[in-house]
This record gives structure tokens, C-alpha cells and sequence, in this order.
């Protein structure tokens, strides 16, 4: 079997700091161990490294003139060549990540991802480019505002930040270098101690996104919402799909997502695009619907309802 090599992906704009970033922890004594390490370079900012300064030794820097060489077969002939035990990515801020991610060889995994925005340009991207944001966020451990000023909206950044995603940690770098990591509490739209969880209609994309991130706090519980059914020949005998149609970023991704509901004879004849309100146990087992373990809700009580106002739900 290969060796596994471990990926660093910094993703963010031109002049987010991603750069100066890279450069300072190359030049820590802490981070030589002796490895090989290759730096991938997709993008040509103002910046520019000085491996002079690196105090990691056996630092190949090698830079992507454009998309079309980031393949696959262009990674591994890299990876044969400077037989890297670490990737280091400067990731080019207008390639989505799935590019990447189609081109990683086998062996490469990801150990760490980070993202970087300059705070002065940050809301005008996230209202203009809305989808690359989307992407830079959606998946990563961090999101760095640099060159954040005292007078700037925490909260402001920080829900952009959450309605996107609960996972990423978030740092505001003040200017002069001085960090503060985000401690403001999310509450969730809904009670997940009450004795039954009412979602509305409003807050399903949450109530969806919650329980995917955190299913083991759901299991046992009892909850309450509206959804529309899917029904087909990949549902198992007895089981519905009961969920909305979902937009994360823009009309363009609006999904259907849903979970499997056993139904335990309390109602007949559902066919896909019925609307239902159902009252469930959530239960954790195997289920065709997800091919795998999954959320698998055991109706307590089940009717049809009109749809809602707003068939499609968001994070916002």
C-alpha cells in the first residue's frame, strides 16, 4: 500500500493572507521534522515566498499556471518527483474545491483545511460571489478574518459564517497580529431538550443540518415537523422519505433531503409530493434510503396537510 501523504489546504481570496500565513509557519523550527515537503501554489498575489527564511528544510515550491493542470495525473507525477510525507495548498480562491478534490491521487489525505478572509472585502464577496464563499466554508475546520478592525459587527461575520456551517472555529485577526477566537453562542431555533421537538417550517434546514452533524444527541428523541414524502422502488417496504427541498447557497443547489420514516401501518395510500406532519422517535440504523446507518424516524403519529407557504427552506 502507498504511504499516506498528509494535505494542508489554505483556502480563501487574493490578499486574504493566505501567503503570509504559509510563509510564518514554514519558518517555525517547530514544523521541521525532517519530512519532505511539497508546496502547491495556484494562485500569483502580491506576496511572494522567501524560502530563504524557511526553517523547514526539503521545501519543493511548485506553482499551477492555471485549472487545467490540476489533474490527477499531474499530482502524482509531482508526488513522484519531490516524494513529498506532506502537501502544503495555496489554493486559488475562484477553483471550487471539488476540482481538487477530483484530483487528489489515492494516497493524499486531508489532515487540515483552513480559510481565510480579508474583513474589508469579506461581505462585499460573500454578497457578490456568494457560491465561491459558499464553497471556501462549507467543509473547512477554520475561517480567519484578517485585518479585522475593533469597530467591525462580530455577529455580523459570525452568522454569515453559521449559515453555512456550526463546525469551523472562527478567529478574527486584528490588525497588528493580535487573534481572538469567536465565543458566540448559537442557539438553535428549536428546543432539542423538550419532551418533543417542534420544528417549524421555517427551521428545517437547521433541524436537518443539526441532526447530520450531531446525531448521536438525537437518538431517543422525539420530534415533530411538516414534510413532503418521496416515495420510489429504493424506499423499503413500509418506510417513506419525509423532508423538504432545501437551498444552501443559491437556486441553483435547491435539493430535496429528507429522512427515512418507518410509518408502522399509521397511515395509507402516501405517494410522492404528499404533505405530511409527523410525530417520530428518532432512532440510528441501517436503511436502504442512506445505504448505510442513518436517522431512521419511527412514526408515533402521522396526517396530511396542505403545503406550507415556503416550499423551499434555507439557512437564512
Amino acid at each position: 500500500m502507498q504511504q499516506e501523504i498528509s494535505v494542508y489546504l489554505f483556502l480563501g481570496f487574493l490578499e486574504s493572507g493566505k501567503t503570509k500565513f504559509i510563509q510564518e509557519t514554514l519558518e517555525d523550527p517547530r514544523m521541521e521534522n525532517g519530512e519532505k515537503t511539497l508546496l502547491l501554489v495556484t494562485e500569483e498575489g502580491i506576496e511572494e515566498y522567501d524560502p530563504h527564511l524557511f526553517s523547514v528544510k526539503n521545501v519543493a515550491v511548485v506553482t499551477l499556471e492555471g485549472e487545467d493542470e490540476l489533474t490527477e495525473d499531474n499530482l502524482e507525477r509531482l508526488t513522484e518527483k519531490y516524494d513529498p510525507s506532506r502537501v502544503i495548498v495555496e489554493y486559488n480562491g475562484t477553483w471550487l474545491l471539488q476540482a481538487f478534490f477530483d484530483a487528489m491521487p489515492e494516497n493524499w489525505v486531508i489532515n487540515q483545511m483552513m480559510t481565510f478572509f480579508d474583513s474589508s472585502t469579506f461581505e462585499n464577496y460573500n454578497r457578490n460571489m456568494r457560491q465561491l464563499v459558499f464553497d471556501k466554508i462549507q467543509m473547512t475546520q477554520m475561517v480567519v478574518f484578517n485585518r479585522f478592525k475593533p469597530q467591525m459587527d462580530k455577529l455580523a461575520f459570525h452568522k454569515a459564517v453559521r449559515a453555512i456551517s456550526r463546525r469551523p472555529d472562527i478567529v478574527y485577526e486584528y490588525l497588528g497580529g493580535n487573534p481572538e477566537f469567536d465565543d458566540i453562542e448559537d442557539p438553535l431555533p428549536f428546543d432539542v431538550n423538550a419532551p418533543v421537538i417542534e420544528i417549524e417550517d421555517r427551521d428545517f434546514a437547521w433541524f436537518y443540518r443539526d441532526i447530520a452533524e450531531k446525531t448521536s444527541e438525537y437518538i431517543g428523541k422525539t420530534v415533530k415537523f411538516k414534510g413532503m414524502a418521496a416515495v420510489s422502488k429504493k424506499v423499503p417496504t413500509g418506510y417513506i422519505v419525509l423532508g423538504r427541498h432545501i437551498m444552501t447557497c443559491c437556486e441553483a443547489d435547491i435539493a430535496y433531503d429528507g429522512f427515512a420514516v418507518k410509518l408502522n401501518g399509521l397511515i395509507d395510500g402516501v405517494v410522492s409530493r404528499d404533505w405530511l406532519i409527523i410525530t417520530a422517535k428518532i432512532g440510528y440504523e441501517y436503511n436502504s434510503v442512506y445505504r448505510q446507518k442513518g436517522p431512521v424516524l419511527s412514526a408515533l403519529s402521522v396526517e396530511r396537510c396542505e403545503a406550507p407557504e415556503q416550499v423551499v427552506v434555507t439557512y437564512y
